[in-house]
């Protein structure tokens, strides 16, 4: 299989990879998804993942299959620790479902959706008071906007909800200078996230004065060896993030976050729960708060296949990404 080192190419076309569709549905609508797809392909080194979501472009999604091609192919940098703390992830929902989300994570640090359209300040509110109750004083709360925020309304309410005492607030506005804007006015530490995955060139995103953390995903960087790159490019503190990917996908980030030299704040990396179903009878969900280094092996691909058409559409894709 020829590789390249253009960083706007695939790493390898399939060759001899074995490849699965596969499709979960949603226990709640997340990221505006109400089902969970994409392709795990196996190789020399194990099984990957490519499933970027449908708004990035070929151009986009070709680091999601460099970081395919790394896991099946390459494999990834030893780990120097054996388990990774991570985050209870609280979908936009009402305070009674957040708080029993929470209850059940045995997680101390939860990471809550805020600003989702079609919901009101109050709501967000509701739910993060809902989880400082389900966690007590001495657990994390971090929010998550997407970029939803201008800067005015980004410090309104970043104030306002840090009366339920915030560790970080991510990517509450789209660029760089609105993150260094806010993060002048406020006392709550900024990580950036969006601005920094989807830049021409995520080592090289001038984030001095605009973030205090760094979010680092495994497939939209390129893979756990690109993502290191990345990390230290900006000296930063990192958290190790999901793209809402399978157990298969869920293990590269595990791997980013074991290969890091320092992780100082819990990972987003317990997104599985967010799912009906999983790939593998073994899904990485979290035990006292952490996930263990491990692979597993996507056994229940037979449970999980994707229908005639979603097989399709991804494998058509596909083409698209590993075409000239």
């Amino acid at each position: 299989m020829p590789t390249t080192s253009r960083e706007d190419a695939p790493a390898s076309a399939p060759g001899q990879l074995e490849a699965h569709v596969w499709s979960v549905p949603m226990r709640t609508r997340f990221r505006g998804l109400d089902v969970r797809d994409g392709v795990l392909v196996q190789g020399p080194a194990g099984w990957g993942e490519f499933s970027p979501f449908w708004d990035y472009d070929v151009a986009e999604s070709r680091r999601w299959w460099r970081s395919a091609h790394e896991a099946a192919v390459l494999g990834w940098p030893d780990p120097v620790r054996g388990s990774v703390p991570v985050n209870v992830t609280v979908p936009a929902v009402g305070p009674a479902q957040a708080h029993a989300i929470v209850s059940a994570s045995g997680c101390r640090t939860a990471k809550v959706k805020v600003a989702e359209p079609g919901q009101t300040e109050a709501d967000d509110d509701a739910r993060v008071e809902a989880v400082r109750d389900a966690l007590g004083p001495a657990g994390a709360i971090r929010v998550d906007a997407n970029t939803a925020w201008d800067v005015d309304t980004a410090v309104r309410r970043i104030t306002a909800l840090d009366r339920y005492g915030l560790e970080y607030v991510e990517q509450p506005c789209a660029t760089v200078e609105e993150l260094a804007a806010v993060r002048r006015r406020i006392d709550v530490r900024v990580a950036a996230d969006e601005v920094v995955r989807r830049a021409a060139d995520p080592r090289r995103v001038a984030l001095a004065g605009a973030a205090d953390v760094v979010v680092l995903k495994v497939q939209p960087l390129g893979g756990v060896r690109a993502a290191l790159e990345v990390a230290e490019a900006h000296g930063l503190p990192c958290v190790v993030s999901s793209a809402l990917e399978s157990s298969v996908g869920i293990a590269a980030g595990v791997a980013l976050a074991a290969a890091l030299p320092e992780l100082p704040f819990a990972c987003g990396l317990a997104t599985v729960a967010l799912f009906t179903g999983d790939v593998t009878s073994e899904p990485l969900l979290p035990v006292d708060g952490a996930l263990p280094v491990a692979r597993p092996a996507p056994d229940r691909l037979a449970e999980v296949t994707a229908d005639a058409a979603t097989d399709r559409r991804w494998r058509e894709r596909l083409a698209a990404v590993l075409g000239p």
